[in-house]
This record gives C-alpha cells, structure tokens and sequence, in this order.
C-alpha cells in the first residue's frame, strides 16, 4: 500500500523536528525513507510554499518529494493526486490530520491516517528495530586479519579455515 503524506502537517508531530527549522522537509524526508525502508512502502509526500527554483519533485529511494508551487497548496496537490488516483486510491493511505484533505480522501475510498497516529507508529517501529543490521555488522579483529591475508595471497591458509 503507497502512502501520500502531507509533510508539514505532520513535522510538528515528530519529535525533534519543527517547522521553524530550516531543513525540516529534508529532516522528514530521512524519517519517511527509513520507515520506508522498513516497512517496504512507497511515500509520496507533499510540502507546499516552495520557494523559487525548488518546485518539483525528487524521488528518494522509495520516497518522492513532491515541492508544491506557491499558487496551490499541498492539500490542492494531494486532493489532486487522489483525483488523478481514481480508483486506485483505495490502495492509498492518506497521513494528513487536515479534515479537508481527509474528507478527500474518504471521498475516494483512501484509508486515512492523522499524523499523530503516523507519529506514534514511527516511534514504535524505531524503538523495535534494531539499530545496525546484522548483516550489516563491524567485522571482529580476526576476520578482518583474514580478509587482509586473503586480498594480500589471494587464498585462504589453513588457519583462516
């Protein structure tokens, strides 16, 4: 299921972050690729008031940015973005405690999270994921002397065995 987000209603629901800060959207951006990451869903998320040479959209990994022009908003945007959905919205989780944007998106038959929820269930993944992927772990001094003689010989010895 592909979530559509919209991202400065849910900054001031996620610790840390502050829409005061200069580089919120990117802050949230990097939240939004790692529970990407970990629950293997594609985010579109929406952040209106781009300023002058930003507008666009830029696809991060399985999260694309959309940075909406300044004569719309990201609400417009994501009201469009169902519209032009159809009836695929039904696959679509809308996180937006804005109740025009939700009303939207019920309208659509899209599944509609509040950020705080959202928020919470960011906080519970976090905690429950472990923080270096074990395949992903430090090598122990041994097996790095052993890699080292293996690119050094180009073959294991019987100790590395």
């Amino acid at each position: 299921m592909q979530l559509i987000i919209d991202g400065h209603n849910l900054i001031p629901h996620i610790p840390g972050l502050s829409l005061s800060d200069p580089d919120d959207e990117h802050e949230l951006v990097k939240i939004l690729q790692e529970y990407s990451r970990i629950r293997q869903k594609t985010i579109e998320v929406y952040f209106d008031q781009a300023a002058v040479g930003q507008v666009g959209e830029v696809q991060l990994g399985r999260v694309k940015a959309f940075y909406v022009q300044r004569r719309i908003t990201a609400d417009q945007a994501i009201m469009n973005r169902l519209k032009k959905l159809g009836k695929r919205a039904r696959n679509v989780v809308v996180v937006s405690s804005d109740r025009q944007v939700q009303q939207a998106a019920r309208a659509v038959h899209a599944t509609v999270m509040t950020s705080e929820v959202f928020s919470a269930e960011y906080q519970t993944l976090i905690q429950e994921e472990p923080e270096l992927d074990p395949r992903n772990r430090l090598l122990s001094t041994d097996e790095v002397e052993r890699w080292e003689r293996f690119f050094q010989h180009g073959h294991p010895t019987k100790d590395d065995k």
